[in-house]
């Protein structure tokens, strides 16, 4: 029986939801069906959730049964051997990663990577300036430089090296083979049963997953290599490698999870910075409260730091409305229940898959009124629902449901947070970010506001902007800033 305001029918491959923007079909059903709505694909119970209170009653507050998994036949069977951490079913063997992930991401450990983000950020605002039109790239090496150096120590200087190149274009093949829709199989889980000279998804899969093994083996196998002779610098893996004993999981297991951390971190922060640019150009106002603060704290002679970011809560409630109007991960990753539940009357079975579709939990008008506005006073002002005190703390990133819910949060927020607040902290002290204008009419150029790659993660297509400096004297600090964090980075790794 069911429970629900609505069931709505089968849904195939090729569907709405296999469009890409699965996110607006699930937005538009909301609207007709309510916040929490159910249908079927093949018998499989989907429901979806459409505000933050219904999601954190169940995704947070009931997380012992939310907290599970969809086995994708695809995702996680076919490409990842149910080793990648994202997928895993909340059971012992997923706690025993999170236990590592938790020790290397967790807020106290995430604060002692400020430095490289620091140095990370004064080369990208360097870069931007003098090169934007090839803003994509440097946001991308700024996520990968910082993550990878975390990650494996190691050290990239242009964006360009080879393993910056299989990084993202892993990534980018695992977001387009997790989302949904894509492939037959995942409604269709008897076809795992096909021989795999008939199963082209089969061939597509192993050939995607060869790849994978050997860039995440291959990347732990030179920290194991540095190790041994005593030339390895801190890192991620060297801490795993050294503790191995006190996680109990597989070097396999171990090579997707530390591999898995890029994702979680670089796409979002990647992602996130250049919806914030987008924004700036079609928001200039805000753009302008944020350089009259940066004035009033920093100041002209130096770069913002991590010690100004508590002073600075226009930069972080722009950040934090980006993150809100622009989420990465759109519709939300969903979770799996281990167990029956009732919720307010309407019976959830076992096995239940739980979406809860971002895109309309932070557009939800009883708290984000003019939801489709980009209004960072939301955070600023006593007069919205969001507000928080004392703006000193708050407004923060922390815990916030564009990150996931409840025991699947994700791991990466604490860096990805830090990594925004500064960049955006840094930008908006050195750039005026403004339309282009088209070379043949004059006419400046207004961006779409929502032209988006269509996937698991998201970020904007590329679109026109002109980035220049504020002063010559700001030029001066960013330089000197850049050329150290330069230097530093061609010195020798020395283990500490």
């Amino acid at each position: 029986m069911n429970h629900f305001n609505c069931s709505v029918g089968k849904l195939f491959v090729g569907s709405d939801l296999g469009t890409g923007y699965f996110w607006f079909k699930f937005e538009e059903w909301a609207k007709q069906y309510g916040p929490i709505y159910q249908y079927k694909t093949f018998g499989q119970v989907n429901v979806v959730v459409s505000t933050e209170k219904i999601a954190n009653d169940l995704l947070r507050e009931r997380g012992n049964i939310y907290s599970s998994r969809e086995q994708a036949p695809m995702a996680s069977h076919l490409l990842s051997d149910d080793k990648r951490a994202l997928f895993l079913p909340y059971n012992d063997e997923w706690r025993k990663v999170r236990k590592f992930q938790h020790q290397v991401t967790m807020p106290k450990a995430a604060t002692s990577y400020e430095p490289l983000q620091l140095q990370e950020s004064a080369r990208l605002t360097q870069d931007l300036i003098s090169d934007p039109k090839n803003y994509q790239r440097l946001f991308q090496r700024y996520a990968s430089g910082l993550i990878l150096r975390l990650t494996y120590d190691t050290r990239i200087e242009t964006g360009d090296e080879e393993t910056v190149r299989l990084v993202y274009e892993n990534q980018t093949n695992a977001e387009r083979i997790a989302a949904p829709g894509q492939y037959l199989v995942d409604v269709l889980p008897i076809l795992l049963w096909l021989p795999k000279w008939l199963a082209p998804f089969k061939q597509e899969a192993a050939a995607h997953r060869k790849r994978e093994v050997a860039l995440f083996s291959g990347l732990v196998e030179d920290v194991k290599k540095d190790v041994e002779s005593g030339k390895a610098g801190p890192s991620f893996t060297q801490k795993w490698l050294e503790n191995k004993d006190d996680y109990g999981i597989s070097d396999l297991q171990a090579a997707y999870v530390l591999g898995g951390l890029f994702s979680a971190a670089a796409s979002t922060t990647a992602s996130l910075a250049m919806s914030w640019v987008l924004l700036m150009v079609l928001n200039p106002q805000w753009l302008s409260k944020m350089q009259e603060e940066l004035d009033r704290v920093v100041g002209p002679d130096r770069l913002p730091t991590f010690d100004d970011i508590p002073q600075l809560p226009t930069v972080r409630a722009v950040v934090k409305e980006t993150a809100r109007l622009r989420p990465v991960t759109a519709g939300g990753i969903p979770h799996k229940t281990t167990a029956d539940d009732v919720y307010n009357g309407f019976f959830i079975p076992k096995g239940s898959l739980i979406h809860p579709n971002l895109w309309a939990i932070q557009r939800d008008p009883e708290l984000y009124p003019e939801p489709d506005a980009f209004n960072p006073n939301r955070w600023l002002s006593p007069k919205y629902p969001t507000y928080r005190e004392p703006l000193t703390q708050y407004p923060n990133c922390q815990n916030y449901s564009v990150f996931g819910f409840g025991r699947r949060l994700c791991p990466g927020s604490n860096i990805a947070e830090r990594s925004l607040n500064i960049i955006v902290a840094r930008l908006g002290w050195a750039c005026n970010i403004t339309k282009a204008k088209d070379p043949a009419s004059g006419k400046k150029i207004t961006p779409p506001s929502y032209n988006y790659v269509k996937g698991l993660n998201t970020e904007p297509h590329q679109f026109p902007f002109e980035v220049s400096c504020r002063s010559a004297d700001r030029w001066e600090v960013i330089e000197r800033e850049a050329t150290a964090a330069r230097e530093d980075l061609r010195r020798p790794s020395v283990r500490s």
